[in-house]
């Protein structure tokens, strides 16, 4: 896989470079996020952790993925601005898991049973 910048603008307001590029990917599928971010941190000359991408889109039957990514100032900055489904998407953060109040225990009703034919 080979990735190109087609273009780059600095935003000093929000301390990243945002940069659109282009993957082509001949005899590949389309590359995960996680090679891309690779591949622009090592052309930026960044740490990997301070790049987000934020979109990659593919066309049927074409060998190449354009996209939208920004490289961040530090890796605080990039907390402090970016929006949490793409920090999560990234790997930059964890999902929160939330339990769903009110719903019964399975496990729980399934153990109950059991122990009444006993």
């Amino acid at each position: 896989m080979e990735v190109e910048i087609v273009s780059k603008n600095e935003n000093q307001l929000l301390e990243r470079t945002e940069v659109k590029f282009k993957a082509t990917h001949l005899k590949e599928g389309t590359p995960q996020r996680d090679a891309v971010r690779d591949k622009i941190a090592s052309l930026l000359k960044v740490p990997k952790e301070r790049v987000v991408v934020d979109s990659m889109n593919s066309e049927f039957g074409r060998m190449e993925t354009v996209g939208y990514a920004k490289a961040y100032k530090s890796k605080e900055a990039a907390l402090k601005f970016e929006r949490e489904h793409i920090l999560i998407r990234n790997k930059l953060k964890e999902k929160a898991v939330t339990a769903k109040k009110g719903a019964p225990k399975a496990p729980a009703a399934a153990e109950a049973a059991v122990a009444e034919k006993e």
